[in-house]
């Protein structure tokens, strides 16, 4: 499954597990908009994404780990690993830089 598909069911999956319609969205997007991400037809924005992820009361990162993770724990454990690594590497750079 490609980053854009996993994406496009991340959403619909979070969207669905808040009780929420694409209609509840209508502040931020269409419903054709909404139907058109959860179809993996259109990517949005990072401020997109923020906005969407507003609605559904969740933290961007949830959305893009559940996308990235497919839903599996072990996977997930996995990546946050990884990004907590990547961000100590890079944050520890950062502070070493001239």
């Amino acid at each position: 499954m490609t980053a854009k598909n996993s994406f496009a069911a991340a959403l619909k999956t979070v969207r669905k597990a808040r009780g929420l319609s694409q209609e509840a969205f209508s502040d931020v997007s269409s419903r054709t908009y909404m139907s058109s991400l959860e179809r993996s037809l259109k990517s949005p924005t990072l401020s997109k994404v923020a906005e969407l992820c507003e609605v559904m009361d969740i933290h961007p990162l949830t959305l893009l780990t559940l996308a990235y993770a497919g839903g599996s724990e072990r996977k997930t454990d996995q990546l946050l690993a990884q990004v907590r690594q990547e961000l100590a590497s890079v944050l520890d750079q950062e502070h070493d830089a001239p």
